[in-house]
């Protein structure tokens, strides 16, 4: 068997936006490949199993009717004042112009063959350029261009991640007239919105509207096309909204008020009626697909709303599953897998992209009538073809007096009178859930002739909210899981050299990271991802910093509980560390900052430890997800590198 590379990222194929036509005949979705000379993604619009081929990177928005798709397609001229959006005839692959915008449109609601309702972020404060005329818009893009070297911040947010400085941005609201054709804005200039819904020429959307501090808490409105008018459905700052829509005659609600467990609580199912919210549901399971993962680039649909029933994905233990949910909230399970990313519905079946312990995504489709699941595209069959996965051993053990379990994957070619290293690999989240899906990071270590393994410990998702809580205990329960989940694995696998261990993390796993080189010595080198150090520092830095770091922590105030977000800093600890560490970071990661993980480095460096700062220019958070191919292989040579130069040492 031939050894899977880090280079094989470059023929990997990635599915996008599933959907389909409003008729339910016929799908479509986005498949994305590397261009290599390019050191980037190209998207190409497939029609069930016909790709439609293009010299130009074509994005799907949604279905017009069922005979066209609303795309756009990449703009080179950086000066062009309009975004054009176009219709691809599925029958024949022709595009024409539909309409154009000054706007960049990030997510397009069809209400009528006339009317479309459309998102876009925008600064709050900008005048209604859509009605300038060219010579008018252009002499604004001037002007805003003399200020493009400084930024004015008087908000929290004012950067997020992905999205760069955001100070005084929206998401707003707009409605689209094509005939005759005008653009208007519907939503106040200080109005984020949220999910939204269309029914019946109603517009159903959750927002807040701030001017200083982002809330946590949103409210519920509607706007009647035809009487154009606004209307507050709740008006109660109480319930941290994550979507809502139509469903048996009702308007359903998915929210929660964090009394119970914080910001990461799970939503429960109300309906809004009469400006109260009355619980008509509750699952205890996050209801989407929260496996960590480094196969997928986009998304699509996690909830597919019918008229006789709620489709949704839902996060159990270590796997993914697909649930029907009908009119009287019972749920039904139809499909699981370790896996499953997003998907669609028609009268017959249900289309899912999904990944299996030996598989990268692909399509799937699970028939009503028999109730069988079968792979219905191949597009990443040949990328393993002949090649070494390691499927995922299972292996439980005690933690706390808590019943876990974890996973193994075995060295290629593995012989049981040799001895191996191994790594541990630690999930972000931390309410993330490891599977048996294929995870590319870890198959090229166990090619390399590594042990890896990985685990769910106190905080990950899939097992409710009272597991996933570990507010005010981080680095105390979860260490405490790793370490035993450890332990349990070298007692199961002689082979495994103890002297030879390395681990890794990113995010919630980065801030593990720093946590446990600063408590024990037993790993030979580290690597620290998108890190967490200092509690206190990230709380005003990072773009959820001023509500996630005293949730996660426990506590209310950073000033006040100054002591206590110091007593679960990792940096607190950084004169036991005697562990090489290496450092993954992007100046552009408004999540975990820079000084994150460069506090912790100098620190090393400082008391004679050795460690390294890998810094990536221009990515973010997402980075080993979606970021440059280029930068995604460097970033994982350089970790197997560490390993590699490491291990062989001993």
């Amino acid at each position: 068997m031939k050894k899977i590379t880090i280079e094989d990222l470059l023929k990997f194929r990635f599915i996008e936006n599933l959907s389909f036509d409003p008729s339910g005949k016929n799908y479509a979705y986005s498949l994305v490949h590397i261009d290599k000379k390019k050191d980037a993604y190209f998207k190409s619009v497939c029609i069930n199993k016909k790709t439609f081929k293009s010299d130009k990177n074509t994005s799907i928005l949604g279905w017009y009717d069922a005979s066209h798709l609303i795309i756009q397609e990449e703009n080179k001229n950086k000066k062009a004042l309009y975004n054009k959006y176009l219709l691809l005839d599925i029958k024949d692959g022709k595009r024409r112009n539909f309409f154009s915008t000054s706007l960049n449109v990030s997510s397009i609601k069809v209400v009528d063959e006339n009317t479309l309702v459309f998102a876009s972020f925008i600064d709050a404060n900008a005048p209604d350029t859509c009605k300038y005329s060219k010579e008018k818009l252009q002499k604004y893009k001037d002007e805003l261009k003399k200020e493009a070297d400084y930024e004015v911040l008087d908000e929290i947010p004012y950067w997020f991640n992905g999205a760069g400085f955001k100070n005084k941005k929206r998401n707003a609201l707009f409605l689209c007239h094509l005939k005759p054709f005008s653009i208007e804005r519907i939503t106040e200039p200080l109005t984020d919105v949220g999910s939204v819904e269309v029914k019946d020429h109603k517009i159903f959307f959750v927002s807040s509207t701030y001017d200083r501090k982002m809330p946590l808490y949103e409210k519920v409105f509607c706007y009647d096309i035809d009487e154009r008018k606004m209307t507050c459905l709740y008006d109660k700052e109480d319930y941290m909204v994550s979507s809502l829509f139509c469903f048996d005659a009702k308007l359903i609600v998915m929210a929660s008020d964090g009394k119970s467990y914080g910001i990461n609580e799970t939503s429960r199912f109300y309906e809004l009626k009469d400006n109260e919210m009355k619980e008509v549901a509750f699952y205890d399971r996050s209801l989407y697909d929260s496996a960590a993962l480094d196969t997928i680039l986009g998304g699509g649909r996690s909830r597919v709303v019918k008229e006789d029933a709620i489709y949704t994905l839902a996060s159990e233990k270590d796997h993914v599953e697909l649930w029907k949910i009908d009119k009287r909230f019972r749920k039904q399970k139809l499909v699981s897998m370790p896996a499953i990313f997003f998907f669609d519905v028609n009268k017959e079946k249900i289309i899912f992209c999904a990944s299996d312990d030996n598989s990268l995504p692909d399509l799937y489709e699970y028939s009503f009538k028999d109730r069988k699941v079968k792979k219905i595209s191949s597009c990443n069959e040949a990328v393993l073809k002949d090649k070494y996965v390691a499927r995922p051993n299972e292996i439980t053990y005690t933690s706390l007096d808590q019943k876990l379990n974890g996973f193994i994957l075995l060295p290629k070619d593995f012989d049981k009178k040799k001895t191996y290293p191994a790594v541990l690999d630690i999930h972000g989240g931390p309410r993330a859930i490891y599977t048996k899906a294929f995870f590319h990071e870890m198959q090229v270590w166990a090619n390399e002739g590594y042990f890896v393994m990985f685990t769910n410990i106190r905080g990950s998702d899939g097992r409710g909210d009272a597991f996933a809580d570990i507010r005010g205990k981080y680095g105390y329960d979860d260490f405490k899981n790793l370490m035993d989940f450890v332990d349990a694995v070298l007692e199961k696998y002689p082979q495994i050299d103890k002297n030879r261990l390395c681990e890794t993390g990113g995010s919630y796993g980065g801030f593990m990271t720093n946590w446990i080189i600063g408590h024990t010595d037993r790993f030979c080198a580290t690597a620290s991802q998108r890190s967490i150090s200092n509690w206190p520092g990230f709380t005003y830095l990072s773009d959820i910093g001023f509500y996630f770091a005293t949730d996660q922590n426990g506590t209310d105030d950073m000033i006040k509980d100054h002591d206590k977000l110091w007593e679960h800093s990792p940096l607190k600890y950084v004169d036991n560390v005697k562990t090489p560490t290496l450092f993954i970071h992007s100046d552009q990661d408004f999540r975990c900052p820079i000084n994150e993980g460069m506090q912790m480095m100098q620190a090393l460096c400082e008391r004679n430890i050795e460690t390294k700062l890998v810094l990536f220019h221009g990515e973010n958070h997402e980075l080993s997800r979606s970021g440059k191919p280029s930068h995604r292989i460097r970033r994982l040579k350089e970790i197997t590198g560490w390993f590699n130069d490491h291990t062989k040492v001993l």
